[in-house]
């Protein structure tokens, strides 16, 4: 189920009309505390998954559990937990490789200094889930013997909301500067900022990562700039962005219950950080690769 998200406070085009042309659409995940199906799209619910294929682990000799001092855990594999799922049906905006119709994403839920990221490492599957139903599913999933509980989501539920939303960082510098300047008139007079009405900083697929610190856009090997893909993030947008369901009493923004606090994947991520999984769709296989920063 979607949720409603209340409109801009204005009209962007009437006022920086410069912008229309990076706007971009974006499913907003709201990832809600709950018991999803293996069957169903979720963040950190069981996933579909052949009971032939090996669970997927990760060895290194430098990834560490920095909940138990920053000890260097190994030498054994530790397993990948589950992070998301997709179904096309639920994210109709997101393309799928042919043939296929779920999206999987695990990592191992400890802290990894692979390219000077120090975070988890995503792993993805592009499945066909009448493929994988056809045979025996994956009953019992194998669990890490040493995890950072960090980056260990609780099953959440997610209600895929596509709206529109506008770059934090991601534009010219002359253009950003008008930008702040006028987020901060408009702050002023209707109290609400261009950053809080218009970019998002939440878990989400399309659109712009919702960086914390400066824009680290990776390039394919193949020389394209990679698009994003896709944001696992602890923090989630309030404000503009709180949708109409749950806000606390008619008209309000901005408050959210401790309920809704709580209610949601339950990961600190360092400090309110985020990873950012982005594909080159010019290349056949679509590699990925990560970003993090908090």
């Amino acid at each position: 189920m979607s949720f409603t998200v209340p409109p801009p406070p204005l009209d962007i085009a009437e006022h920086l009309p410069e912008l229309l042309s990076h706007a971009r659409s974006t499913t907003l995940l709201y990832p809600r505390g709950g018991s999803p199906g293996r069957r169903e799209s979720s963040l950190g619910g069981p996933l579909l998954w052949p009971a032939d294929e090996p669970w997927p682990t990760r060895a290194a000799p430098d990834h560490y559990n920095p909940a138990r001092d920053c000890a260097v855990v190994g030498p054994d594999p530790v397993a990948m937990v589950p992070v998301l799922q997709l179904f096309a049906r639920d994210v109709p905006a997101l393309a799928f490789p042919a043939g296929t119709e779920v999206l999987q994403v695990l990592w191992c839920p400890l802290i990894h200094s692979e390219h000077d990221q120090w975070s988890p490492v995503p792993v993805l599957r592009w499945r066909s889930a009448a493929e994988v139903a056809s045979g025996r599913l994956l009953d019992e999933v194998p669990q890490p013997y040493e995890f950072d509980d960090e980056y260990v989501p609780r099953p959440c539920v997610v209600h895929p909301t596509e709206v529109t939303e506008f770059p934090n960082w991601d534009m010219p510098e002359d253009l950003s500067e008008r930008v702040g300047e006028w987020s901060d008139e408009l702050e002023e007079t209707t109290g609400i900022s261009y950053y809080d009405a218009f970019t998002t900083n939440q878990s989400k697929v399309g659109g712009y990562p919702g960086w914390t610190q400066a824009p680290s856009w990776p390039h394919c090997v193949c020389g394209e700039r990679m698009e994003h893909l896709l944001t696992i993030s602890a923090s989630e947008s309030c404000g503009r962005w709180l949708p109409v369901e749950e806000r606390t009493r008619p008209g309000s923004g901005w408050e959210v219950s401790d309920t809704l606090r709580d209610d949601s994947h339950g990961m600190d991520m360092g400090d309110a950080g985020g990873v950012y999984v982005f594909v080159c769709r010019a290349c056949p296989d679509w590699p990925t690769v990560h970003r993090y920063d908090c």
